[in-house]
This record gives structure tokens, sequence and C-alpha cells, in this order.
């Protein structure tokens, strides 16, 4: 049974899941070999990787160091728990940035391992097998939406109760860090700039759905901060509760209706909300945005009017992968 870390280095934060990797025996329906996880260790840092990325195309030098402090204590931990392999990935980000080189060498000096940059069809792979996890497979076909920071996934497939079987996937760029950035810049936005936010991300997302045909889908599973940060709003929660915000629904006039309040708070009406991690204050309305377009074209093409929201994503696939 190794023990493995995980790390996902997105656009907005950046995540550490230590676990145990079991290998579970023919029983109950289960298929051998199934690969199954038990945690031992969660932790997530917003650190903005991708501040001002998508207007300069390098990664600023304070976002750097961010990431390096993170980075430094989770090597802390994986030490610290016995850990015996270590895959990091790094997402949207760094894939679009100039000076890339200087978060590749940062992470091997800091973590003793190199970042892999993943496709946008890796992470969207990823995603899925983490996101489905925990689902009955009777309720499939899904279709799993990844909203990050700087690009959305969007993948449809099975899952058999052992295996994902991924039939479509595509990666959108656009996310809550680069809609706001790019749209959203008045606190609160103003009417223009979200009616310009949420045309630029259905034209992005029609991209998505031309590649990804959600037509056969029956589950919509949602992953990432977005999306638990909205359930935790709807729920009301005093504070964020992952045991309450995993498996929930969102149905689809909750989305409308908590992204627009959303949309009309400024940044410290947004900053009071019990559940708001103080990294998501100024980008949330964004990432509703995107969620909002989402769940209106799931309804139209697919008859899905909720959301499932897994609190099981990325990082998971990536704990499983490793061999």
């Amino acid at each position: 049974m190794p023990r493995v870390a995980a790390i996902d280095c997105g656009t907005n934060s950046i995540r550490l899941l230590v676990a145990d990797v079991t290998d579970s025996p023919t029983s109950g329906g289960e298929a051998a070999g199934t690969r199954a996880l038990r945690d031992v260790h969660r932790e997530m840092r917003i650190v903005r990787l991708g501040q001002g990325v998508d207007a300069t195309g390098r990664l600023a030098d304070e976002a750097l160091e961010r990431t390096r402090a993170a980075l430094v204590d989770y090597a802390s931990i994986a030490v610290r728990k016995g850990v015996e392999r270590v895959r990091m990935v790094a997402t949207s980000a760094t894939r679009d940035a100039a000076n890339r080189e200087d978060f590749f060498g940062m992470v091997r000096d800091t973590l003793g391992v190199d970042a892999e940059v993943i496709t946008g069809d890796e992470e969207a792979r990823l995603s899925f097998t983490g996101a489905v996890g925990d689902l009955d497979p009777a309720d499939g076909p899904f279709v799993v939406a990844d909203i990050g920071g700087g690009s959305t996934e969007l993948v449809v497939g099975t899952w058999d109760g052992a295996t994902a079987h991924v039939t479509a996937a595509h990666s959108a760029d656009v996310g809550c860090v680069r809609l706001t950035e790019r749209c959203l810049r008045s606190d609160p936005p103003t009417a223009e700039e979200v009616r310009e936010a949420g045309e630029v991300a259905r034209k992005i997302l029609d991209d998505a759905f031309a590649a990804v045909d959600c037509s056969g889908a029956r589950t919509w599973v949602g992953v990432a901060g977005t999306v638990t940060t909205l359930s935790a709003i709807v729920q009301e929660l005093p504070e964020y509760d992952p045991v309450a915000i995993h498996l929930s629904h969102i149905s689809r006039n909750a989305i409308q209706r908590i992204t627009a309040d959303l949309l009309r708070m400024d940044h410290d009406e947004r900053a009071s909300i019990g559940a708001m991690h103080p990294g998501r204050v100024d980008v949330i309305g964004g990432g509703a945005l995107v969620l909002d377009v989402l769940a209106e074209e799931l309804s139209e093409r697919a008859g899905i009017d909720s959301v499932t929201v897994s609190e099981h994503d990325i990082l998971d696939g990536i704990a499983l992968s490793i061999s």
C-alpha cells in the first residue's frame, strides 16, 4: 500500500493530497484490481500563480514566491508523512507563461521532482476519474465540469465502478481568474461588464460543447473551488464543510440566483460570507458566471437541471495515477 503525494498547481490555488493507495479484492461486485484512496492529509492554498498572465504572458515574481512558499511546506509535510512517491501537475497558467522555466526550476529546487505541464485533455481525464469515483455507475453517462482559475475542462464518460471511460473531453480557456481579469474590473462589476463576461464565457464554451457531445449525459458533476464554494453558500453553511458539500446538489435556478447575488456584491460583502475562502473573494463572481453559463447550456442540450457537487477531483485522479 504505497503512500503518495499528489500536488495540483492551478491558476488560482495549489493543493496537496497525501493518501494511501489500496487495491481492492474482487468482492461485492467490484472489479479485480480496483484502486482506492485513503486520505492522510489534504490542504489547499490560494497562491494566484496566474496573476496577470492573461495580460502580460508572464508569471509574476510575487506569484512565483507565493507558490514556492507553499511548496516548501508541502515538501516538509510529505517527508513527515512518509510519502514514497510524488507527482505534481501544473495546468493553465504555466502552459501560457513566457517565463515558465523560472517556475520549473523553482519546483525542482524546492520539491525535488519536476512539475508536469499536462495537456487539457489529460487534465480532463484526471478530473473525471477523481470526480465520479463515489457515484453510482447507473447514474451515468456523466458530464464533469472542472472550473479552474484559467480554464474549464468539460468531459463526458462512464464509470463502471472500477474504471472511468472517457468518451470526449475539451479544455476551454475560461476560468474564474481569467474571466475576472478580462471583464469584471469594477467592484462590484457594472452591468456592462457582466454582460461582456457572459458573452465571452458563452463564446469560449461554445467550442467546448462543439467538441464534447453532452446530449446523452444523465448526470452533471461539478468540481473545484467555484462550485464547492457555491454549494456552501446555497446551503448557508456558517463555514466551509467538505462533508456537507460532497455530493450535494445545486439546481439551475439556485445557480442563477446566487450568481446574480454575487455579481451585485462588493468585496466586503463577498468577504463576509462565512464559507468564503479569502483567496476566492475577488474571483468568485467570475467563476459563478461560468457555472451559470454551463447550467444554461446543459439544461438545453441534455435536459439536466442540477449539478452534483464533488469534493473529489483532479487531485484524486493524480494520486490514483501514481504507479
